[in-house]
């Protein structure tokens, strides 16, 4: 089951915010990005792997610009055997309209 912005978000005031993976690019980071989040570039996750291994059965969120790479991401580390991987549905174009108007990404 994916997360909405709105429950991401809820999660992280609460202090209850799962392991969050930006797979979006350095330039998109650089722009702006939750802090929270690791950054991980999808093109990089195959050979992040082992040092993902400890997130295995650990709440994953997979986070990108509108959902299409996230997905990738999850559907990827879901075939490698993690338990709970979820994609922030719509991504930071979502959570742009809904949570923070200023967040810099289009």
């Amino acid at each position: 089951m994916d997360i909405t912005v709105q429950e991401l978000n809820q999660r992280i005031t609460e202090g209850t915010a799962p392991v969050m993976i930006d797979v979006r690019n350095p330039d998109e980071w650089e722009r702006q990005a939750l802090p929270q989040a690791q950054r991980i570039s999808l093109p990089t996750i195959p050979s992040q792997l082992n040092d993902l291994e400890n997130l295995k059965d650990q709440e994953v969120v997979v986070i990108c610009r509108s959902g299409g790479r996230s997905g990738q991401a999850k559907m990827f580390l879901t075939q490698k055997g993690f338990s709970n991987v979820r994609n922030l549905e719509g991504g930071m174009l979502a959570w742009k309209a809904h949570i923070d108007p200023t967040f810099d990404v289009d």
